[in-house]
């Protein structure tokens, strides 16, 4: 059985949602498939909130400013300047839409984050930021009936035929075989890789399948090497790597190690508001210095009331856990966060294969450069899933779907053929995921060398060469092979990747972005937008 419509959007984050709308807008079908329920995604465990230059003390120059400095030298200005200057108007439209955002006296309240030289951070809920805007853009996808959503559908490989994608293969959730759903146009908004690494704060759909899609299909991935590690994630024994936000540091609290001292002034002029690359490197270092593994977050100096209202989300996890973050030092250890590589692609979603688009954590438009501003991802995900949604419909306004060859009506390119679900594949498929967070955790993390990434390699090359892999896993080992090759080219330190053979940053030489490209070497380019011959629609 092979399905057709307008437009197809993988992945139900900010940036797919908001992609879906664009263009629903212009009275196109679009389906929007996801791996598991439709509100299942990096956007939904959120707390930070979302950073927009909206508060009377602060204009979109600062924001830009502060950007560009995380970013350690590698943002695209182009690309920031759309992000500070649009994110205005967008996040207007998304409260006129119905999120509700934390408010003081009837006024947006905004709080300070880290690297942040204003408070402008919106939260919602205390800290449940990400699960109101799904909230809000869902019940607006819901009720336009061009919108269609396929849940627990996940999409196994890009369709395309001479040189242009034309849809995608998906695993049915039904019958569990393959389907192909072709479309003019497809926007990737499938989220980052966090599940890459043995400690994430990502959820368990964060693999990097987008990427490794775009990837094999022959689109351009950018920055790879560039792996944001969140320094204070959860550490208790039989508990998931629960993210606790930026904003405890931004309200005061400070990084202890085990001996009870604060360390971070040691280490930077901003202490605990320094950028995420260099606390997380801090508590490494007091980690190895003190031969424990982990540090703590201590907010006892703060108003138990007041932290209980600012953050219940995380007060009611760590009490289901034993601790009392009003009374308690809090034991926390950096993991896997986020990534600032991924499709390469220009200010509006186009990537460098043709029907193909990308926005939110799958994408890299040079927002982020080497390390990632905190509460940025929120705000680029919706400015640029409108941006690709609104191109996407531009672009292929007067196309129709392309017939499906007479071969694929009767298997799809795999459509209606059963899937491989013995247990013995089932017993591969989780050895390789085992083996591959770990390899990552220990020899592609925090802190890289050319001896830890070559051994990294050499494992994941040979566990490639498998023939007994399942789709997913070989996504899974693509995406890790991606980053491992990025981090060995780059022969630097530079934001959130660092190197201990090189320690220093090089704007001399490594002043680039790395460009990855099927069957080639990797590459340097000045900028992540690529040039108009290469831009190609139909």
């Amino acid at each position: 059985m092979v399905q057709e419509t307008d437009f197809i959007v993988v992945g139900s984050g900010i940036a797919g949602l908001r992609a879906a709308l664009e263009i629903a807008a212009t009275g196109a079908r679009v389906v929007v498939l996801t791996k598991e329920r439709a509100s299942e995604s990096n956007t939904e465990y959120a707390q930070g909130g979302v950073a927009v230059a909206l508060s009377e003390d602060d204009e979109t120059s600062l924001h830009d400013d502060d950007t560009q400095a995380a970013g350690a030298g590698l943002c695209d200005e182009r690309a920031v300047r759309v992000l500070v200057e649009d994110g205005r108007r967008y996040m207007r439209e998304l409260i006129e839409w119905g999120a509700e955002f934390d408010r003081e006296g009837g006024r947006l309240l905004f709080t300070q984050e880290a690297a942040h030289s204003r408070r402008r951070i919106l939260h919602a809920g205390g800290d449940a930021t990400g699960h109101e805007i799904v909230r809000a853009l869902l019940a607006r996808a819901r009720a336009d009936a061009r919108v269609e959503f396929l849940a627990h559908a996940a999409t196994e490989g890009l369709i395309v035929e001479d040189g242009r994608c034309r849809g995608v293969r998906y695993l049915d959730p039904l019958v569990r075989v393959s389907r192909s759903l072709r479309a003019r146009a497809v926007v990737l908004a499938s989220g980052g890789a966090g599940q890459l690494y043995l400690h994430t704060t990502n959820p368990q759909v964060a693999t990097g399948d987008g990427m490794a899609m775009a990837y094999t299909a022959g689109a351009d991935l950018a920055d790879m090497e560039f792996v944001q590690f969140h320094p204070t994630a959860l550490n208790v024994e039989g508990a998931p790597r629960f993210l606790l936000s930026e904003a405890m540091r931004g309200e005061g609290g400070v990084l202890r190690n085990a001996e009870g001292k604060r360390f971070m002034p040691r280490y930077h002029e901003r202490a605990e508001l320094a950028p995420r690359d260099i606390v997380s490197r801090a508590i490494v270092a007091e980690l190895e210095r003190t031969a424990t593994r982990t540090a703590f977050i201590d907010m006892t100096a703060l108003d138990a009331r007041y932290l209980r209202r600012r953050f219940p989300k995380i007060d009611e996890t760590c009490l289901r856990h034993g601790l009392d973050i009003t009374r308690e030092l809090i034991p926390v250890s950096p993991a896997a966060h986020y990534i600032m590589g991924g499709v390469r692609t220009d200010l509006d979603g186009r990537t460098t294969l043709a029907g193909l688009y990308a926005a939110g954590e799958v994408a890299c438009t040079g927002v982020h450069g080497a390390n990632r501003l905190a509460s940025n991802s929120l705000l680029e995900g919706l400015v640029f899933g409108a941006r690709a949604g609104r191109a996407a419909a531009a672009d292929h306004a007067k196309d129709a779907p392309a017939a499906a060859p007479r071969d694929e009506e009767a298997t799809g390119d795999g459509a209606g053929r059963a899937v491989v679900s013995d247990a013995r594949a089932g017993e591969i498929a989780l050895a390789v995921c085992k083996r591959v967070r770990r390899l990552m955790w220990e020899r592609v993390g925090i802190l890289r060398s050319r001896q830890s990434l070559l051994r990294a390699l050499r494992e994941f090359e040979q566990i490639e060469r498998a023939r007994s892999l399942r789709a997913a896993s070989r996504n899974f080992v693509t995406v890790a092979l991606l980053v491992a090759r990025a981090a060995l080219w780059r022969e630097e330190s530079r934001g959130a990747h660092f190197r201990h053979d090189f320690p220093e940053r090089d704007d001399a030489r490594w002043r680039v972005h790395s460009i990855a490209r099927k069957g080639a070497e990797i590459t340097a380019s000045e900028t992540i937008d690529f040039s108009p011959a290469e831009k190609t629609v139909a």
